[in-house]
């Protein structure tokens, strides 16, 4: 596919290694650890609550504790991308890993409220690193379809991931609020399983030192043009992406179903759908960006605008899961998008843009919703909104892409 990025994966020793499922599956479960840090504390957030009081800073500071890391990484994702190129993947994966699991765990002895704020704030810096790093290694270790088919699953093991840390969060949660909290010490067992498994890649130009780190001098410059495209539609991918998990349960209660259970579930089949539709990119890989971000954005467009619309809670459920499995089909697509004919010494800086790009989205998703809802009068309205928009999108998408891919054969005519 032309979407592929060219250069294949080596090693940092004499013989070339061949990454496998091990290493694989290692990254796939690494790359959930910001999941983690997203909706772990959901379940317990009322709890935090009642601890620390409803009134002043409190207030605003317990949700933050929720949101802060989201934000870190979009602020400091191009920083870790920089710093994978220069220095190396697998050396800022393992500190990252075990910074991790000291600022993630701090919160079960710290007491002040700002302080746990800040401790949130380690854990974002940390995500950052563990993110931009696994998707660089990907596209480092793997190619062509391959490398399709693992990048289509890190969505697939974030979906599924989030649904079984919302349970997690809520079963230790039911103990202590700070219970919950020693989950992020798992980390230190993901730091010893990557230094033991994984491995440096090798520059294939070899422009490397011999200590295996590119010096800031030789590191080429990023093709900004043609990342600004794949990253403008990835910060509105985002907030895409986002509008269903977060708003669902509005939606439902709207329509009369505040049984959490019942939110659970619907909620759960959303996030099986989200992980059909990446599966299933790659499957469908070779078709191309051109065909697969305008499906993508029309079938999160199309679900949004019927969960918008709908009259009865199953038609809603059917809206979701239509809207799930475009976004779910998106988040690969639009990576692959921006990666492809970046070289080995581009990807990390190109990765952390992406990544900068998308929690962007996310964090705006929430703010976004919050003023539509107001200026429009209502939440339907508001989805209906962001559903016109993905659609616009997905034609405009097509458009675009059709007409750079037909470039070249006019120029040979």
């Amino acid at each position: 596919m032309s979407d592929h990025l060219l250069t294949p994966a080596a090693s940092s020793d004499a013989a070339p290694r061949t990454a496998g499922r091990p290493q694989g599956l290692l990254l796939m479960f690494m790359s959930c650890l910001p999941i983690l840090g997203a909706v772990l504390l959901a379940p317990v957030l009322p709890a935090m609550q009642d601890h620390f009081g409803e009134e002043g800073a409190a207030k605003a500071l317990v949700p933050l504790t929720l949101t802060v890391p989201a934000l870190m990484i979009a602020l400091l994702a191009p920083f870790a991308g920089s710093i994978v190129d220069r220095f190396g993947r697998k050396r800022l994966l393992i500190v990252g890993l075990v910074v991790y699991a000291g600022f993630g765990t701090a919160p079960i002895w710290v007491d002040g409220l700002p302080a746990i704020v800040l401790t949130r704030a380690g854990v974002g810096v940390a995500e950052a690193a563990i993110m931009t790093c696994c998707t660089t290694l990907v596209a480092d270790y793997f190619s062509g379809s391959e490398r399709d088919r693992w990048l289509g699953l890190q969505t697939v093991f974030a979906s599924l991931s989030a649904t079984l840390f919302f349970a997690l969060g809520g079963a230790l949660g039911a103990q202590s609020w700070r219970a919950p909290f020693w989950l992020y010490a798992s980390s230190l067992v993901f730091a010893v399983l990557a230094a033991t498994l994984l491995w440096q890649p090798r520059n294939p130009a070899d422009t490397q030192t011999a200590s295996g780190t590119t010096t800031a001098e030789s590191l080429p410059p990023l093709p900004i043009r043609s990342l600004l495209a794949p990253c403008l539609v990835t910060l509105f991918g985002g907030v895409v992406f986002y509008t269903p998990i977060v708003q669902l349960p509005y939606v439902l209660d709207e329509a009369g179903i505040t049984a959490v259970p019942a939110i659970g579930g619907v909620t759960a089949l959303a996030s099986a759908a989200t992980a059909a539709g990446a599966f299933t990119f790659g499957r469908i890989s070779g078709r191309g960006t051109a065909t697969l971000l305008p499906v993508a954005f029309g079938l999160a467009g199309v679900g949004l605008l019927v969960v918008a619309a709908a009259p009865a809670v199953p038609v809603i459920v059917i809206g979701a899961v239509i809207a799930s499995a475009g976004t779910g089909l998106l988040l690969p697509t639009l990576l692959v998008w921006a990666l492809s004919g970046l070289g080995y010494e581009q990807r990390g800086r190109g990765t952390g843009l992406w990544t900068a790009a998308l929690f962007f989205g996310e964090f705006l998703c929430p703010l976004l919703i919050l003023a539509l809802t107001a200026a429009l009068g209502g939440l339907d309205a508001a989805l209906a909104a962001v559903a016109v928009a993905s659609a616009a999108l997905a034609v405009g998408s097509r458009v675009a892409l059709r007409r750079v891919a037909d470039q070249p054969r006019r120029l040979t005519r």
